[in-house]
């Protein structure tokens, strides 16, 4: 059968310590007047160095906004509204997750050029055709989906080294859940060529992270833009939104989430873990339990490995669950939407004996 019509708009980034150089060579072509809108932590970070670069250039930055506090359409509405936004041709989003997705659904919604400047590596939101949208109350909302990404990503690896490291921290779990989710999620299927496009690559979501985690995370912690530093970054923030591109279609299976997912929503039932979790944080734990239900042993001891070395949450207790809670979760999660597409259907006692044998790794390692 011939698949409908579709078109895939990659994105485009520019990664290192002086990266910002590159303002001018990218974004002169798309106008002169500039609009930069963005997190106050992120915009006292990176505001000056964007200055900096932008005064040896033909642009002019004619204003300053804060995004808000969650990606919503309200926030968005009320920055439409600012007569500055229209003077603007162009806009630089500088932040984490929510800012970005912010000023991608004010921008590409309205066809006005945006750039993205990620001041965090917690997630791939710089380089994704995707808006996270969240409800007035902080609570999630939807994912509000684009034709295309953000026109450039500006990756500053020395700014990003000296954000908080828990970010990044926390995005490591969900940048190698994209690869195990994507592979189980695709098991035994003809793809179709964006899909395994999107499969192959996701394979760079994991084998960096395996490979340079420890000691980027170590480098991290100490404010270092080392190699490992930035083949970190390049997992979380590219790779994990190209294959996430490819790997989201509306007229095809969704390949881009599965039961790592569905434990964290799950969870989410439980205040403590909005509150004082982050999202890639309580995936990362996530994805011991789907590997030890998908039999993948060896994948499950090298990600335990690096869970351990990072100190990503490898049992409840580190994401503050309890046990009833979890035996309440067990109820839920295999009705969650992310496991609807999986190769098998997920039981309550898959999930049971997954954990049982989780406490039995970690009380190996405690008489070691």
């Amino acid at each position: 059968m011939k698949l409908e019509n579709y078109e895939v708009h990659l994105p485009s980034y520019s990664i290192g310590n002086t990266i910002y150089d590159k303002i001018g060579p990218v974004c002169e072509s798309y106008g002169k007047t500039v609009l930069v809108i963005g997190g106050r932590q992120a915009l006292d970070a990176a505001l000056d160095k964007i200055r900096a670069a932008v005064e040896q250039t033909e642009l002019e930055i004619i204003g300053v906004e804060l995004f808000g506090q969650d990606c919503t359409y309200a926030n968005v509405e009320r920055l439409r509204a600012m007569p500055i936004y229209h003077e603007a041709d162009m806009v630089f989003g500088v932040g984490g997750g929510k800012a970005l997705d912010t000023v991608k659904c004010l921008c590409i919604t309205d066809d006005k050029p945006v750039f993205t400047f990620p001041t965090i590596a917690s997630n791939c939101s710089a380089c994704t055709a995707v808006s996270i949208m969240y409800n007035e109350d902080g609570t999630f909302l939807k994912p509000n989906f684009f034709v295309r990404p953000a026109m450039h990503a500006f990756i500053d690896t020395e700014i990003i080294a000296k954000a908080p490291c828990r970010y990044m921290w926390a995005g490591m779990g969900d940048t190698y859940a994209k690869f195990y989710e994507a592979t189980i999620s695709s098991r035994d299927e003809r793809l179709e060529h964006f899909t395994a496009v999107g499969v192959a690559i996701s394979h760079m979501c994991r084998d960096p992270l395996l490979a340079y985690g420890a000691k980027g995370f170590a480098d991290h912690q100490k404010g270092i833009s080392s190699y490992e530093v930035e083949q970190i970054i390049l997992a979380i923030i590219v790779t994990t939104g190209v294959a996430s591109i490819f790997l989201t279609k509306d007229f095809t299976p969704d390949y881009n989430s599965g039961l790592a997912h569905a434990i964290f929503y799950a969870l989410t039932s439980y205040p403590i873990i909005e509150e004082k979790h982050l999202h890639g944080e309580v995936v990362g734990f996530g994805v011991l339990l789907a590997l030890l239900v998908d039999g993948q042993d060896e994948e499950f001891e090298k990600v335990y490995q690096l869970n351990k070395a990072v100190k990503l949450p490898v049992s409840l207790e580190e994401i503050e669950i309890s046990e009833q809670q979890w035996e309440e979760s067990t109820n839920r999660i295999p009705h969650m939407s992310d496991v609807a597409h999986y190769p098998y259907a997920i039981t309550k006692q898959m999930l049971t004996d997954a954990m049982r044998k989780l406490k039995e790794r970690a009380g190996r390692e405690n008489h070691e």
